[in-house]
């Protein structure tokens, strides 16, 4: 199950908040160092002006001192010094706290992804995923340094800016706050209406990676069937949303800040005419106190509008972590309340009456019932449909089963342990994957546990060394994305290799020789010879040669069992098999 996404026009989003404010607490030390450096930046931001007023007032007009003069000029000069080296901490330590959560919301991610059901990633765009995992959390981290720190510290400025005023001339202070409820009142319409603006944005960005990766993953087929303008009129369309999704953040800024700007303007010009008149009239304001109000105003008014920038980074920030935390809230786990390590299988696998569906309502196996014994080599065939491949991804677990049971060495699948089950269990699928990697790595899949040595002597056993070798750096060889580098019949021959070296007690081959050449066929054939000797294997396939060794065959239709027996018994029964065989087997012996 999958939260209930939240699009509201709420400026602040306090659960979100919170949420994201949790993985804060891991950092106690530096969170705290940034939110002390961020009061003592407001302090000396607040020292500057008042000391300015002492120079023009005191020493320059008043008295005319000049030791005094340089005293305070010096002492201005040090206290910028100070700011900037506790600028320079503030956003180190903001930056820092903000790469190292996202460091760890994304790992976290990717974790809670990893042990998702096949089920979840069936029904998800691979685009979408990327987006969260990438996209998201990057935003999730100008969040925190760009966005809620920074408002902090331009909170706690204004506070002491707006007190120092207030302490120095309350009547000029009012008269710098005239403007600041009406700019209070656009910064707030302006936040609720950009929040909705930037959900939008978040959202295209996801269609646009997810149409992106698709067309990318299957330019092929976009090629091969002419289709380079229809993609592209659909990409334009999709370009266009999120083109019109970042204009409408564009018109809310173009809005708002020459309104600030001219708000600002506006109490800048108050102060110099009223405390000019003031200052000429003799009373209770003097040019210290203009200049140096004017200044405090700059300082008072430009963190406001900064704040609502910054603030629409948090609100981003928290519309980025409400799409992560959908995704790790959704509740897509294979259960994993075994305790029973799966070692060194027997390989007897039973099914007892099972029944399952992809989708509600739609059973794919009806109640099936059988069972592989040990060391035995079965063979499973039908049409396309039948249910055969789900079989493979049900002894697994990648699924789970509505009714009935399945059992390996007489025990439940779902009391192993799930990772020690998948351990006894190699599987040969038909489209092969392969990453963008050495030969070797892609081989081993990064298990330092297998050295080169012992996959160099498991490729010559099974007749693939050779193959190998004859490429480029031989098990150096980077296959590229997918395995392009290599033809159908190379990537599954590696496959093969793959699943020989993680010496699994239970073997099983998705249709592995289905789209290979002869002489890959030739090598498959030696290297299944070898891997299923007394060794419980599940074999769905089409060739002929393969069926008919198979210790006995399992003939399924519309996701039952029609027949089951050796080769020579289902002819003799003269039915699904001999139909199968006649329509499909018979044609590739002539070939």
């Amino acid at each position: 199950m999958i939260m209930n996404k939240k699009k509201t026009g709420n400026a602040f989003d306090a659960e979100i908040f919170t949420r994201l404010m949790k993985f804060a607490h891991k950092y106690g030390w530096e969170f705290y160092l940034s939110v002390f450096a961020a009061i003592l930046l407001s302090v000396f931001a607040a020292a500057r002006p008042y000391l300015l007023k002492e120079i023009v007032d005191v020493h320059m007009l008043e008295n005319k001192d000049p030791d005094g003069l340089l005293l305070y000029s010096l002492l201005v000069v040090g206290v910028l010094f100070v700011e900037v080296f506790l600028q320079f901490v503030f956003i180190h330590t903001a930056n820092w706290l903000g790469q190292h959560i996202i460091s760890d919301i994304r790992a976290l991610l990717f974790r809670h992804m990893l042990n998702f059901k096949m089920s979840y990633f069936d029904n998800s765009s691979v685009g979408k995923l990327v987006t969260r995992v990438v996209s998201d959390t990057e935003t999730i981290a100008q969040f925190f340094s760009q966005g809620l720190f920074m408002i902090v510290s331009d909170v706690l400025k204004m506070i002491f800016i707006a007190a120092l005023m207030l302490y120095m001339n309350w009547q000029l202070a009012l008269i710098a706050f005239l403007v600041l409820p009406v700019l209070l009142y656009a910064t707030r319409i302006f936040q609720i209406a950009i929040k909705g603006a930037f959900q939008d944005v978040r959202k295209q960005v996801s269609e646009l990676n997810g149409f992106v990766q698709e067309r990318v993953s299957g330019m092929r087929i976009v090629q091969l069937f002419n289709r380079e303008k229809i993609e592209s009129a659909k990409f334009m369309k999709i370009n266009e949303a999120h083109k019109a999704a970042q204009i409408k953040t564009v018109w809310y800024y173009s809005i708002f800040f020459p309104i600030a700007e001219v708000l600002s303007s506006i109490a800048v010009g108050l102060l110099v005419w009223y405390g000019g008149v003031r200052v000429a009239a003799g009373e209770f304001v003097t040019v210290g106190d203009v200049i140096s109000f004017i200044m405090m105003a700059q300082m008072l008014y430009r963190p406001l509008r900064q704040i609502a920038d910054k603030f629409n980074t948090l609100q981003m920030g928290m519309v980025a972590g409400n799409r992560v935390f959908e995704v790790l809230d959704t509740k897509s786990q294979i259960e994993k309340k075994g305790h029973v390590i799966a070692k060194d299988f027997k390989g007897v696998i039973s099914f007892d009456n099972v029944r399952f569906s992809y989708i509600k309502g739609e059973e794919v196996l009806k109640g099936i019932t059988f069972k592989v014994n040990a060391g035995e080599t079965i063979a499973i065939v039908g049409a396309t449909g039948a249910g055969k491949s789900t079989i493979i991804n049900l002894v697994n677990r990648f699924y789970e089963i509505q009714e009935g049971t399945i059992s390996v060495d007489n025990v439940n699948i779902k009391n192993y342990d799930l990772p020690s089950l998948r351990n006894e269990i190699a599987v040969v699928l038909q489209d092969v994957f392969l990453f963008s990697d050495s030969v070797y790595n892609n081989i081993v899949l990064n298990n330092t546990d297998i050295p080169l040595s012992e996959v160099i002597t498991a490729a010559k056993l099974i007749g693939i060394h050779d193959f190998i070798m004859s490429l480029p750096g031989g098990y150096d060889y980077n296959v590229r994305e997918r395995g392009v580098m290599l033809s159908s019949g190379q990537r599954q021959l590696i496959s093969f290799l793959r699943a020989y070296v993680s010496k699994p007690s239970i073997l099983i081959l998705d249709e592995a020789t289905s789209s290979i050449d002869s002489y890959s066929e030739q090598l498959i054939q030696k290297a299944t010879e070898t891997i299923t000797k007394n060794q419980t294997s599940i074999i769905i396939a089409h060739r002929m040669t393969t069926v008919k060794n198979a210790t006995r065959i399992i003939v399924m239709d519309k996701g039952e069992i029609m027949e089951m027996g050796s080769h020579k018994e289902l002819l003799e029964l003269n039915g699904f098999y001999k139909n199968l065989h006649d329509i499909q087997f018979v044609s590739n012996e002539m070939i």
